[in-house]
C-alpha cells in the first residue's frame, strides 16, 4: 500500500516538474511553486500513512495484502450452509466456531455472520488482540469482566447440539478464509437488544440483526 503511493506521488511529481518553466524562467518565491507544496502535502500524508501501517503490524499486514478469494455470495439460510461441505481448521477456527455456538446459535444464520464479522473486525482492528483466540479470550481472568461473557460466566462450555455446532464451523472457516464483512458495517461491539450497556451510548449504532444491536468503534489507525 505504501509502496505503490510513494511511487504514485513520485510519478506527480516528476509530471509537474516536466511542464513547469525552467528554474532561469520562473518569477516568484519558492513557496508560491506548486511542486514544493505538492511534496510537503504527499510526505506528510506518506507519513501518517507511515504510521497508521507500523501500527497494523506485521500478521494484519500480511492478511491484508493477501489476494482475494472468489467466494460465491451466501444466502443467509440453512439451506445454504448444509449444501457446503463439512469444514475443519486449526486453533483459530475452533475459538470462533466455539464463539459463534454460545454467543450466536440461537440466532438466525445472518446473525451469525454478523457475529463473526464483529470477532474478525476486531482481529483487524490494532486495538484489540489480532487473532481470534485472542479477541474471544480478552479479559478472562476476572468473572463476569471479560469481552466475551460466555467465558467469564462460571459455567462450563458444553457444546450439545452437534448439528448447530457443525453449522456454525461452516461459517466460521467461509469468514476465515476471507469471504467478506458487509452485514454490520464495520462493528466492533454488540450486545442483546434486552440490554442496555453504558458503553452503547458513546458508539454509533451501524446495524441491528436478530437480537443484537452492532455498533462501530472507531479506530486509531482510520
Amino acid at each position: 500500500m505504501a509502496f505503490s503511493l510513494t511511487r504514485l506521488a513520485g510519478a506527480l511529481v516528476l509530471s509537474l516538474i516536466a511542464v513547469s518553466p525552467a528554474p532561469a524562467e520562473m518569477r516568484g518565491s519558492q513557496s508560491n511553486d506548486p511542486t514544493v507544496i505538492l511534496g510537503d502535502n504527499l510526505t506528510r500524508l506518506l507519513t501518517t500513512e507511515r504510521v497508521a501501517l507500523q501500527r497494523l503490524g506485521d500478521r494484519r499486514l500480511a492478511r491484508l495484502a493477501a489476494a482475494p478469494r472468489p467466494f460465491d455470495a451466501p444466502t443467509y439460510s440453512t439451506a445454504w450452509l448444509d449444501a457446503r461441505p463439512a469444514a475443519k481448521g486449526g486453533k483459530q477456527w475452533e475459538c470462533l466456531t466455539e464463539a459463534l455456538y454460545f454467543e450466536a446459535r440461537g440466532e438466525s444464520v445472518q446473525g451469525q455472520f454478523a457475529v463473526a464479522e464483529v470477532i474478525l473486525n476486531r482481529v483487524s482492528s490494532p486495538d484489540y488482540p489480532d487473532t481470534v483466540c485472542g479477541v474471544v479470550n480478552q479479559g478472562t481472568g476476572k468473572r463476569h469482566q471479560c469481552q466475551f461473557s460466555y467465558n467469564c460466566d462460571g459455567k462450563a462450555e458444553v457444546i450439545r447440539e452437534k448439528a448447530t455446532y457443525v453449522r456454525l464451523g461452516k461459517i466460521a472457516r467461509f469468514m476465515l478464509d476471507g469471504a467478506p464483512r458487509h452485514l454490520t458495517g464495520g462493528a466492533t461491539h454488540y450486545h442483546t437488544i434486552a440490554v442496555n450497556p453504558r458503553w452503547a451510548s458513546r458508539l454509533p449504532r451501524t446495524a441491528t440483526i436478530g437480537v443484537h444491536h452492532f455498533y462501530r468503534q472507531a479506530s486509531r489507525a482510520r
